[in-house]
């Protein structure tokens, strides 16, 4: 990977982690439950209920996320090969990069 590229995707992670430091917050502010004596009514009740649900998976997506990237930061500056597959050694994409930060292995490889 070279210098440009190891910069590039430095620059995304900054990005990408910032907008899930202001993400997370949001999300678990979301999860505050309903007080039973609210009356919203039964279906929007439950309706509040499945929505909690989504929002409590797309909280854990987002921390899981957060812990990768900025692990992904550390091993670019650490790591002399941090881009390369450790399988056979081949570059492995940015965009892979983006989309799986902890990933160690190329596309072929990790078939």
């Amino acid at each position: 990977m070279t210098d440009k590229q190891k910069l590039a995707f430095k620059q995304y992670a900054a990005e990408e982690i910032e907008s899930l430091k202001a993400e997370i917050p949001r999300l678990k502010a979301r999860l505050k439950p309903v007080a039973p004596d609210n009356a919203i009514g039964r279906i929007s009740r439950m309706d509040n209920i499945v929505n909690q649900s989504v929002v409590e998976a797309q909280l854990s997506k987002s921390k899981v996320r957060l812990v990768r990237l900025k692990e992904a930061l550390k091993r670019v500056d650490e790591d002399e090969d941090f881009g390369l597959c450790v399988e056979c050694g081949d570059p492995i994409p940015i965009a892979r990069l983006k989309a799986m930060p902890e990933t160690e292995l190329c596309v072929e490889c990790a078939e």
